[in-house]
């Protein structure tokens, strides 16, 4: 039987110290609009060939429009690079440490002023964090596995800012946002395992606009996280559920970089949710299956600059795309 990623369960907790908040963050309520978004295109299938995957989990886009894709249990070609039409230019990646080797490879994220691409290796975390050119050239780590200052136990979402920070969340049992400078330096962390403001379990993908402001996908508690670049807590919203606003394992987050909505991938409803940054529910899509625009566990969302949607749907081994002009 797969087990797929986020079944699993940290066996400890430890908690730190969060940052403290003069009073409580608004809680963000939904309201109701007709998805507009429609099918495009899609591409994949199981196998281990080039365009292939076993397990898709986190896509991401470059500033030339390039889709990267990263395969978790994939013994080779874990980290696959196509153009925005689903045609394959190239993979890098196999199944072990040191530079350009992974254990799991999860969270992509790209640094949008030099297209630097940044892996998370979810297995492994002596080698957290990996860089790499856009061509896959390997260019360094970091990570170690622990509890403290740059230090690991699961390594999971990743997302990178305009001025080339790195922040990377540990859903293992630090259940902490760490935040680093483009070559590893640690800067700071926030976060403790639980559920009160500015705590999480199992912190699962983080996304950040283009005002620094930083969204974290809090799988465990079935809610987004919103904060400031320090780490101060500014918002949060969603519940435990199926209706509009709620989640059900929410594993992935984008941001439309001309709008600034907030697209996530609710992975145990199976679909894709849209809100404005502040948690105001604009639409959704999806649901369960294997037909276009169906689902069976969506991990990973991004958007490109064109707007496109890109979504990878791991149980159906294949990436979607959406338009909202259908085109």
């Amino acid at each position: 039987m797969k087990v797929t990623l986020f079944q699993i369960i940290p066996i400890a907790a430890l908690v730190f110290s969060v940052y403290a908040v003069s009073s409580p963050p608004p809680v963000l309520f939904a309201q109701q609009q007709t998805s507009n978004y429609s099918f495009v295109t899609a591409w994949g299938s199981s196998g281990r060939a080039f365009g292939q995957f076993s397990q898709p989990f986190d896509v991401a886009t470059d500033s030339a429009g390039n889709v990267y894709v990263t395969d978790f249990t994939g013994l080779a070609n874990q980290v696959q690079k196509f153009t925005s039409n689903g045609t394959f230019l190239l993979s890098w990646g196999f199944l072990g440490t040191g530079g350009g080797g992974f254990a799991n490879p999860a969270s992509i994220g790209i640094d949008p002023n030099n297209n630097t691409v940044y892996v998370t290796d979810w297995g492994n975390a002596d080698q957290a964090v990996q860089k790499f050119t856009s061509d896959g050239g390997f260019l360094e780590l970091w990570g170690s596995t622990g509890l403290g200052e740059g230090q690991f136990i699961t390594p999971g979402g990743l997302a990178v800012d305009s001025q080339g920070f790195v922040y990377a969340g540990d859903f293992g049992e630090n259940n902490n946002i760490q935040k680093f400078d483009s070559d590893g330096n640690f800067i700071l962390s926030w976060g403790s395992p639980g559920s009160s403001d500015g705590q999480f379990t199992n912190p699962a993908d983080i996304a950040i606009d283009s005002q620094g402001v930083v969204y974290v996908v809090d799988n465990g508690n079935n809610r987004i996280q919103k904060f400031d670049n320090n780490g101060n807590i500014l918002g949060k919203w969603g519940t435990s559920g199926s209706e509009d606003g709620q989640f059900s394992s929410p594993s992935g987050i984008a941001i439309d970089s001309t709008s600034g909505n907030i697209f996530i991938a609710d992975r145990g409803n199976d679909r894709i949710q849209v809100f404005d940054s502040n948690g105001n529910f604009i639409t959704k899509w999806g649901s369960p299956g294997s037909s276009d625009g169906q689902f069976t566990n969506p991990v990973g969302v991004a958007v490109g600059s064109d707007g496109r949607v890109y979504v990878t749907d791991e149980g159906n081994a294949r990436v979607q795309v959406f338009s909202s002009g259908g085109g």
